[in-house]
């Protein structure tokens, strides 16, 4: 018979136990103690983190605010970078690629309540869907992305998104729902704003056919 844990996990029916409640709450100590460490304290920090989450890249970097419900379900690349009131609600399963950046106030959820009010008030059903972002994927800021979301490699979510369906590679996203509106092309490796060129040595070979990287 499977733990309430491991339903919680494996993304089926769960409800709230006290098996959860202590979990969460060792979580907490934690995050109570990155959250209150000195901002200069990075070697700390980052032990921290490490040890909340259940796997990581030897570099990352997650400034304080910070927020998750259980870490054991949080995995991240190598170099993932997240700003300030990062949430990310791990009921199921969050795997981030390498060279991930998350702006201020980005959440990622994958917790789930049933929509029937009685199923909801009375059986406290809950469940959990995973959410899974690629490599080198830059979300903007105050942006949410809620369960069994994919956002592929080299994806680009602008600022104040709501991400309620899977995003293709390469692509650039955005709004409320946030939806495709360009693929990159040769374009964005000639200017970096507007009509702001990159200097020179930001030029890219010509023969040099990757797309994103």
């Amino acid at each position: 018979m499977k733990s309430t844990v491991e339903k919680m996990i494996a993304g089926e029916v769960y409800r709230q136990e006290e098996e959860l409640l202590q979990l969460r709450l060792t979580t907490r100590d934690l995050l109570y103690e990155f959250n209150h460490i000195h901002p200069r304290k990075l070697a700390e920090r980052q032990q921290l983190i490490k040890k909340m989450f259940k796997q990581t890249g030897d570099e990352l970097f997650v400034e304080q605010p910070f927020h998750c419900d259980y870490g054991i379900n949080i995995t991240v690349g190598e170099n993932f970078l997240a700003n300030n009131n990062c949430t990310l609600l791990d009921v199921a399963p969050i795997t981030i690629g390498k060279d991930v950046l998350l702006a201020p106030n980005v959440g990622i959820y994958t917790a789930g309540h049933a929509l029937d009010p009685v199923l909801r008030q009375e059986y406290k059903a809950e469940f959990g869907a995973a959410v899974t972002i690629g490599d080198n994927v830059w979300i903007g800021a105050n942006t949410s992305v809620l369960p069994g979301v994919t956002i592929g490699d080299h994806a680009v979510i602008g600022a104040g998104s709501v991400v309620t369906k899977d995003i293709p590679p390469n692509s650039l996203a955005v709004g409320n729902p946030c939806r495709v509106v360009r693929t990159f092309d040769q374009q964005d490796r000639i200017y970096y704003f507007k009509e702001l060129r990159y200097p020179a040595e930001y030029m890219i070979p010509e023969t040099d056919t990757r797309k994103g990287e």
